[in-house]
């Protein structure tokens, strides 16, 4: 008798903000499925009523669970996981879309997905983050940072509402694509949601993200000969990789404060770099920096976030002096939550 080995099920993520369109494009894509297939969705709410289940097949071929009460993201990972094996076990799909809520972080769930423990029962497909193009034209909308954490996870960006964008979305849209190009994405403009599933169906491009303590507490431990420490809590660098680009980030503690003169002097010095984005807890006030080659931007913020900064770059630089220079922007270095 022949060993019948079972394959790994081809997995989706459909992410995006709040009213993005993230439903009816997976209603669109359910359509597709071969009358001999059994499809699964695993959805995500963040409050405690299930609705988008309610409108979702219910006939044969298909199987949906969901997670109610929170984000699969952020929360337990047991939750998701128990969930996620039982709807395998039971049900053994031939393919599985995963729809976190719209205030989820797709990085994060990709990642957990992406574990040596999933290997064998689910191969990850490019992750898609669902933008309502409609609503380009409205920066505050745009630069949110949640929005801005989703589009940057994306390896497939689905622009909605495409028959409902105006000149000036078709003006932001372009803006958009040029600014998020080191990220490799490819777009797709729809309108009803409606996309071939073959366009969507890649293998999932896996990023390098090495998340480590800052560097000059890496230099310390090489001198002295200590092992490097798992990150639990800020402040912490990292560098994430994908093709030819590569994303240097920190963050720091809310608390930390900056002298603006400073900082501003020390981004503005800076080379090489394709894109600059940061927030900063300066003595003017919180900060947003939001610097291009063309343009040095910068405003007033909100304090609601700790203190980070990312830097899209070709080209290698010095990290470790950078991080130097930007630790002695400090105002209160005795503070050290």
């Amino acid at each position: 008798m022949k060993l019948v080995i079972p394959q790994a099920v081809p997995t989706h993520i459909i992410s995006g903000f709040l009213g993005a369109g993230k439903t009816t494009l997976l209603q669109q894509l359910l359509l597709q499925k071969p009358k001999h297939e059994v499809w699964a969705i695993l959805m995500n709410e963040f409050g405690q009523i299930g609705i988008d289940q309610q409108i979702l097949p219910n006939e044969s071929g298909y199987e949906v669970k969901e997670l109610l009460g929170g984000c699969m993201c952020c929360s337990s990972q047991l939750p998701l996981h128990i969930a996620l094996a039982r709807l395998l076990s039971e049900t053994k799909p031939d393919r599985l879309f995963i729809k976190p809520t719209g205030l989820g972080h797709p990085a994060q769930l990709l990642e957990q997905l992406s574990e040596p423990h999933w290997h064998s029962s689910i191969q990850m497909r490019a992750l898609i983050t669902v933008v309502d193009g409609s609503r380009l034209h409205d920066q505050a909308w745009v630069e949110q940072h949640l929005y801005q954490d989703q589009l940057k996870a994306a390896q497939l960006v689905v622009v909605s509402h495409h028959d409902q964008m105006t000149h000036a979305d078709e003006q932001a849209l372009e803006q958009l694509q040029q600014e998020y190009a080191p990220y490799a994405q490819t777009w797709f403009e729809v309108s009803n949601g409606i996309l071939a599933l073959a366009a969507i169906d890649r293998p999932s491009l896996a990023t390098v993200k090495r998340m480590q303590p800052l560097l000059v507490q890496q230099q310390r431990n090489i001198e002295i000969k200590q092992a490097p420490q798992q990150i639990k809590q800020l402040p912490y660098h990292y560098v994430e990789s994908n093709g030819e680009y590569s994303v240097a980030g920190w963050k720091f503690s809310r608390h930390w404060q900056f002298d603006f003169d400073d900082l501003f002097d020390l981004l503005s010095s800076l080379e090489g770099w394709l894109r600059i984005k940061a927030i900063f807890h300066t003595n003017q006030g919180w900060i947003t920096f939001n610097f291009n080659p063309a343009q040095l931007n910068y405003k007033t913020g909100q304090a609601n976030t700790d203190n980070r900064i990312e830097i899209i770059t070709p080209l290698s630089q010095d990290w470790l002096a950078f991080e130097q220079a930007l630790l002695a922007c400090r105002c209160n270095e005795d503070d050290q939550e």
